[in-house]
């Protein structure tokens, strides 16, 4: 297990610089955004999706929505360091003549389970793809990563009451709550709290963690449940670089040279 949680580690370091190399070539935005999930998508890659880059359209195959999908290169990322697609892909992200977008496009590339870009559409399509694999008696399970500012979305809580009206418990959500959107903090903008209380009165099974701690969303995401269940991540904006840990501007910022320079040693520097 140590060994493996050092693998992750590790994994998540060439993420993010892979992601510090997208952002700062295309001069483009949601850095900070991408970040915080890192080490829940290399979890979810790693550890928790039963899903096979050489047969990515099994119909009994495990999927997975990354509903903010601003966030996009942070999973184009992984989907690479996972065999989906080569590395070199990463360099046609978001320029001119590219195949990846800001945000998703099915079409794109392999792994890529959804077109996403206006939030609070990932829940609703991820409830439809649990509730059809309930009728089909498929058992792939669907997850779903959604953003803390897009729970101001009313569709999140339509979608939420009637995976819980139906007992998907096929289904998991994993909220990026780091505490900052677009504009501002979530807690000024538009309070949550208490947030793991409203999922519970629509019927989910609630876990809230440390969204950086490996050992702790391997935990979590491995534990079956009679309910749909939503995993409050609590994560840091902009995770792992120190100058743009928790910091708003870097929900649209790009680095300029130098920050990039600081960025990159920091992060080699942890390997």
């Amino acid at each position: 297990m140590e060994n493996d949680l050092e693998k992750m580690k590790e994994l998540a370091q060439k993420v993010r610089i892979h992601v510090l190399d997208m952002v700062n070539y295309a001069q483009s935005s949601h850095i900070g955004a991408s970040y915080s999930i890192v080490e829940i998508l290399v979890t979810l890659y790693s550890k928790i999706l039963k899903i096979n880059p050489k047969d990515p359209d099994n119909s009994n195959r495990d999927k997975f929505i990354l509903s903010k999908a601003h966030a996009s290169c942070a999973l184009y990322a992984i989907l690479a360091e996972s065999s989906f697609f080569p590395l070199e892909t990463l360099k046609k992200y978001y320029v001119d003549g590219g195949i990846l977008p800001g945000h998703l496009d099915k079409e794109s590339a392999s792994g890529i389970e959804h077109s996403m870009g206006s939030l609070g559409h990932g829940l609703p399509f991820g409830v439809g793809l649990s509730y059809a694999n309930k009728i089909d008696h498929n058992k792939g399970q669907i997850y779903v990563l959604i953003g803390d500012g897009e729970c101001n979305e009313g569709s999140i809580w339509e979608s939420a009451m009637f995976a819980g009206h139906h007992k998907l418990n096929n289904l998991t959500v994993i909220v990026d709550y780091n505490k900052i959107q677009s504009f501002g903090r979530v807690d000024e903008v538009m309070s949550l709290e208490p947030f793991g209380e409203k999922w519970t009165s629509f019927n989910w099974e609630v876990h809230e963690i440390d969204g950086h701690d490996f050992e702790q969303l391997i935990t979590v995401l491995e534990l079956k449940s009679t309910k749909p269940k939503v995993i409050i991540a609590h994560t840091i904006k902009g995770k792992g670089v120190s100058f743009m840990e928790n910091k708003l501007e870097w929900h649209y910022k790009s680095p300029n040279p130098e920050q990039y320079d600081e960025a990159l040693k920091e992060l080699e520097n942890k390997k």
